[in-house]
């Protein structure tokens, strides 16, 4: 028998998600049955969008999120003792699952890319369901042209810094907006934005009519609120907007959600295009981003940077610290 481990949410989180909203359960698993696997995790990730789907889903629910494990038992043929694999099943230390093919992301599972010698905790960050955001959510949506000013919010998260790279490989300018003068200085000096600000003590229009004098082409919004505001006013003619998320109100009541400036404006007089996206969108064209990033990060026109918290038992803090925006780059637990 295996005794295992998961954290189970027992409430809407009222700001900023609590201790005691969570519960651990212990478990013995029962023995595998034909077609199952026993998986142990080795890596697991904490994301700003377990937050944002907490008050979409009924209490008590399992905490879903991507994670890296290894095959430990296995009695199918496809999965053998060894197999790395990638699922959606949470902050689970040890589970069973029956593999399938399948684009519902609760049960998504497949075998983790060959990395070519790559950490593979990149499984679930730049070579994972981050990194496919940033890919198809950038380059899909926005599809940006040489010389084109492209704008990123939230640029030091784990899909912020890799949507800025790709836009400099594509041959954009890029000004990225963050919340310290530290994550400033590596947007700037380390992954080579052509301007970073700091948003929090910025006089935000300000500095970005001077870094942008020509407008902005795209914006890939990861925080909505005034913020973006802003940003949409400076858009270009036909500029396209990407939404992925708004993670400046996650943690506020949701009967009582912050103000921004009007849009539409912007939107109408400038003719924008503005799309929101789930990244499971494109579930089945994952590998080919996967395929491209490692090649990117192997030459190193990419860096996939990771602030890595150790041990199961402080998954917890690592997902209330990357909502504080403590991580440079994706935030990830080595269980």
């Amino acid at each position: 028998m295996v005794k295992a481990r998961k954290q189970v949410v027992l409430n809407h989180f009222k700001g900023v998600p609590k201790r005691e909203d969570f519960k651990l359960v212990e478990e013995e698993l029962p023995p595998l049955k034909d077609g199952e696997i026993l998986v142990k995790a080795e890596w697991i990730s904490v994301d700003p969008y377990q937050r944002a789907y907490n008050t979409q889903i009924g209490v008590p629910y399992d905490q879903f999120g991507f994670q890296v494990g290894k095959v430990e038992d296995s009695k199918n043929d496809d999965y053998p003792i060894g197999t790395k694999v990638v699922t959606h099943k949470g902050w689970k230390d040890y589970f069973i699952t029956t593999p399938a093919v399948t684009t519902n992301m609760t049960d998504i599972i497949y075998k983790l890319p060959d990395l070519q010698g790559l950490s593979e905790s990149l499984g679930v960050g730049a070579v994972g369901m981050p990194g496919a955001t940033a890919y198809f959510g950038f380059l899909e949506i926005c599809k940006p042209k040489a010389g084109e000013t492209v704008v990123v919010s939230g640029a030091a998260g784990a899909v912020g810094s890799l949507v800025g790279q790709i836009a400099k490989i594509k041959g954009c300018k890029v000004i990225g907006f963050a919340g310290s003068d530290d994550k400033v200085q590596w947007l700037e000096k380390e992954l080579g934005f052509d301007k970073a600000i700091n948003y929090k003590t910025a006089d935000v229009l300000k500095e970005l009519q001077e870094a942008a004098p020509k407008g902005v082409d795209c914006y890939f919004d990861n925080v909505g609120g005034e913020l973006s505001s802003v940003i949409i006013s400076q858009i270009n003619l036909f500029g396209r907007v990407s939404v992925c998320g708004s993670i400046s109100s996650y943690n506020d009541d949701v009967n009582k959600l912050p103000k921004a400036t009007i849009i539409q404006p912007s939107l109408v007089f400038k003719q924008l295009k503005v799309e929101g996206f789930l990244v499971s969108r494109w579930t089945e064209r994952w590998p080919e981003a996967f395929k491209q990033l490692i090649e990117w990060i192997k030459v190193g026109q990419l860096k996939a940077r990771e602030h890595i918290t150790e041990g199961y038992d402080h998954v917890f803090d690592a997902f209330i610290g990357m909502l504080a925006g403590e991580n440079l780059g994706k935030a990830v637990v080595k269980v």
